[in-house]
């Protein structure tokens, strides 16, 4: 094995000499693709492919996630448009009628 080591040449860098091999895949690698997993050396790929996905990456969850955002926008844009209704409510009904403003309650000094 160490005599096919010699020989050899990186799988991702053909001008550098290898100096592992990686247990998962079976390349040769160069010093800089290679990297110490759990007291192995392992390439990059490979350990990659060990990470687990963080849940909110998984495709089923991103798309529950994106749901959730639109459902919280409609609410909020609802509770925004219900407190602006109410508002308008409050207001006394001559505001509504036109008369508010023509009553000159600042002339009645």
């Amino acid at each position: 094995m160490i005599r096919d080591l010699a020989y050899q040449r990186c799988f991702n860098h053909s001008q550098r000499e290898a100096v592992a091999r990686c247990p998962s895949c079976r390349r040769f690698f160069c010093r800089e693709c290679i990297t110490e997993h759990d007291d192995k050396v392992i390439c990059a790929n490979c350990l990659r492919a060990l990470a687990p996905v963080p849940i909110l990456e998984r495709p089923g969850w991103a798309r529950l996630l994106a749901l959730g955002r639109c459902a919280m926008g409609l609410v909020i844009a609802w509770f925004f448009f219900y407190l602006v209704g109410s508002a308008l409510l409050a207001l006394p009904s001559s505001f509504h009628e036109g008369a508010f403003w023509q009553v000159k309650w600042w002339h009645d000094k």
